[in-house]
């Protein structure tokens, strides 16, 4: 058994204990992915997956819209209150941060290892959502930019 398998093999067990499904299905799948020697599907799905998933939760933010669920007043209401408008440069500083978290998921892939583990940690002990890889990245390249800038 090599180290990838095993540290797979971890972090499944790590997200059974932490009761994230999502953790474990995803792990589970580049495992057998792994076993089965289709090395294409996993070279895929490291260059193509984040925009796969990225596509995925646009999809699911903007259905409302198509349901009826959000209206056009909604959307004039948000320009014109203070929690809209908060709401709006909420999300502009995460997309930032995630342009971040790319960057460093790319620059520094070990990393990712740090970042699955902390959110299985606020999964267990803080009740909080897993919602990928992307926000943990911008904080932590956030944190790490504050860090090297007191180092320096």
């Amino acid at each position: 058994m090599n180290g990838g398998t095993l540290l797979l093999l971890i972090v499944i067990l790590i997200g059974i204990l932490a009761r994230s499904p999502l953790t474990v299905m995803a792990t589970v799948a580049i495992l057998v992915l792994h076993l089965m020697g289709w090395h294409g599907w996993l070279h895929w799905a490291e260059r193509h997956g984040v925009n796969v998933g990225l596509f995925m939760l646009t999809l699911a933010m903007l259905a409302p819209f198509a349901t009826g669920k959000v209206g056009f007043k909604d959307v004039v209401q948000t320009f014109v209150s203070v929690p809209g408008l908060i709401a709006i440069a909420g999300g502009v500083i995460a997309t930032n941060l995630n342009k971040h978290g790319i960057a460093l998921l790319h620059g520094e892939p070990q990393i990712i290892v740090g970042m699955i583990v902390g959110s299985l940690l606020g999964i267990v002990f803080f009740g909080g959502i897993p919602v990928g890889p992307l926000m943990a990245g911008g904080l932590t390249a956030l944190a790490l930019s504050i860090y090297r800038y007191f180092l320096s």
